[in-house]
């Protein structure tokens, strides 16, 4: 193949046989290592994830993009690894959950790209039963690339002979890292902390990246990596229209309004889309705009404040009075209700440009991959909230899971109000230009 059309690369999925085993510190930990030393460095996470990201893009100083065979689709999967191999020295790809786990799952993501695959492995209370993981991890589907193991929360030098006295193959050993809080992400109840929110997130990652030199992992030199290199084609590429040219997008985005997939900004550049960021935390009024996105977020934990933007509250009035666009995701959606309640039962008067009230819960209310039919199109995506919401409006339409027709007490609901349309529902924009660009139109031109 000509070289527009394959790109190689050296690239490796980082893998687990759980969640919590630690694929992202040591993703994180391999990205700043390489970046440290130089090298250009390419990350992305397997299925639809946004808090990873954070830490992935943090430590590889570049943009970071979700890979999912159903919710972004093998061509958006192949054109963003290929794209990045034209440019990068080295591909990381987080895994999610177990590497079997979902379907698809990251297996199968390894599978259908050649990806090698890294396996993670919490070892703290084990010894041979390590290689016993590793061996049911590299066998237990035919088609995967081994990269080989690499142990996580080792005890001590005996604890690591221990463990790799347990493989089979002595140069599946890539190493471990030891047991150090240092080494350890901060969590919250939707997943990891922000990493932009915190003072330590580079130190923290600086000291992963330090552990990991010392392992046989960390010490490889660049030639010894291109055993991993792949060849990455090219997709077909589709025409793209411009459907929002000469149109505006203001996008809130702070800490209360953080989940935003990279990849979905860039939808509404090609679909034609100026945008404009503000943040409504800082107090920040709308700016002029054709059209408002308020994406999800964490606004249960920022709701005193966000409750005291009254100057934006007048904002979104004149905006919905003006019959424009509003598409208000998750917690976006949470913000525009009239009551918050939060995870200590405390009431806050939100925005009040929707009728009801969301309180939080303590246990998940919804998680996993959804799609939502629209007359433009079907957007996929996924949902993950730990909040529910009691109002009067009857949903527009319902999202429904992966081949699954829509069900009236099943999904996510699409809520419409004058010119709001909102939903727990997180979209992943590219899945339906079409009905991305829908979401960014007057109500009235969008047939029901």
């Amino acid at each position: 193949m000509g070289a527009e059309l394959s790109q190689r690369c050296p690239a490796i999925l980082v893998a687990a046989p759980a969640s919590g085993q630690g694929k992202t510190t040591v993703a994180c930990a391999l990205a700043r290592l390489h970046a440290r030393q130089g090298r250009r460095v390419r990350a992305f996470k397997c299925g639809p994830d946004f808090l990873d990201p954070f830490w992935l893009a943090q430590a590889s100083g570049a943009p970071v993009h979700q890979l999912d065979l159903w919710m972004t689709g093998e061509d958006d999967c192949r054109a963003r690894l290929h794209a990045a191999a034209r440019d990068a020295d080295l591909l990381i790809v987080e895994g999610v959950m177990g590497l079997f786990d979902g379907e698809p799952s990251a297996a199968d993501l390894a599978r259908r790209f050649d990806l090698p695959v890294l396996a993670v492995v919490d070892a703290a209370a084990m010894a041979g039963t390590f290689g016993a993981l590793a061996f049911g991890l590299q066998h237990y589907q035919g088609g995967l690339r081994w990269a080989g193991v690499l142990a996580n929360r080792v005890a001590s030098a005996r604890h690591a002979q221990l463990l790799q006295g347990g493989l089979r193959e002595p140069a599946d050993w890539l190493g471990g890292l030891p047991r150090d809080s240092r080494l350890t992400l901060p969590e919250r109840h939707l997943g990891l902390t922000v990493a932009t929110e915190l003072d330590d997130a580079l130190a923290r990652l600086d000291a992963a990246a330090d552990a990991l030199a010392a392992t046989p992992l960390g010490r490889l030199e660049p030639a010894a990596l291109q055993r991993w290199a792949v060849d990455f084609t090219a997709p077909t590429a589709a025409a793209a229209g411009r459907p929002l040219a000469g149109r505006t997008i203001a996008v809130a985005r702070d800490a209360a309004f953080c989940f935003i997939y990279a990849a979905n900004l860039e939808c509404l550049r090609a679909l034609g889309a100026e945008l404009r960021f503000f943040s409504p935390l800082a107090g920040a009024a709308l700016p002029a705009c054709d059209a408002l996105w308020l994406p999800g977020g964490y606004p249960e934990l920022h709701a005193a404040r966000l409750s005291a933007n009254r100057a934006l509250q007048a904002n979104l009035v004149a905006h919905v009075q003006a019959g424009k666009p509003v598409w208000a995701e998750c917690g976006g959606m949470m913000a525009l209700f009239d009551t918050l309640v939060d995870t200590q039962g405390q009431a806050h008067a939100l925005w009040g440009l929707l009728p009801g009230r969301v309180q939080m819960q303590p246990r998940l209310a919804a998680l996993g991959p959804q799609q939502l039919t629209l007359p433009a199109g079907t957007l996929r995506g996924h949902t993950f909230h730990y909040s529910t919401c009691a109002t009067p409006l009857a949903p527009l339409a319902r999202t429904a899971r992966p081949g699954q027709a829509p069900a009236p007490d099943a999904g996510e609901a699409l809520l419409q109000h004058g010119s709001i349309r909102a939903s727990y529902f997180h979209a992943w924009f590219a899945s339906s230009p079409a009905a991305t660009a829908a979401l960014f139109t007057r109500p009235n031109r969008w047939p029901n």
